[in-house]
């Protein structure tokens, strides 16, 4: 993205911010948030829309806070088995690298490797693009 470590940095710690870069149809809802920026040790309680139209807590918790430069969120109850989401922010010529790593698993074994075929695989990789596609309207490419 072509703006700071700064100013990416300041929209990304942000909690309400994910609102903003997450498809309407996933029916994101933030049900608790202490604090307007987060810190590590953060309790986030959300809640999510899952097939078939399911409402479902999502409890994370943001970790390794390291100011400009990274982040974690990590999974405590919701849909996923296990989720660790690592955020990283790089300053690069003309701009920022801002780089997601996900690990996680599906509950249910082994259910969840054809859930996962069928479904997740494709809806991450549908809300990641998503998530490109509103940051690069936000704050522009690199070129």
């Amino acid at each position: 993205m072509p703006v700071s470590v700064e100013e990416a940095w300041e929209f990304f710690s942000s909690p309400r911010n994910l609102d903003a870069i997450t498809p309407p149809d996933v029916g994101f809802r933030i049900l608790r948030q202490p604090g307007e920026k987060m810190y590590d040790g953060q309790i986030i309680i959300y809640e999510i829309k899952v097939p078939p139209g399911i409402w479902v807590n999502w409890v994370t918790e943001i970790r390794a806070v390291k100011e400009g430069e990274s982040f974690i969120d990590e999974q405590h109850a919701g849909p996923y088995k296990f989720w660790h989401h690592r955020h990283t922010f790089e300053k690069i010529e003309g701009g920022v690298l801002m780089r997601d790593e996900v690990n996680y698993a599906l509950p249910f074994w082994p259910f969840s490797e054809i859930v996962h075929e069928l479904y997740v695989k494709n809806k991450l990789s549908e809300i990641f693009q998503y998530r490109k596609d509103v940051l690069t309207r936000r704050f522009g490419t690199l070129d």
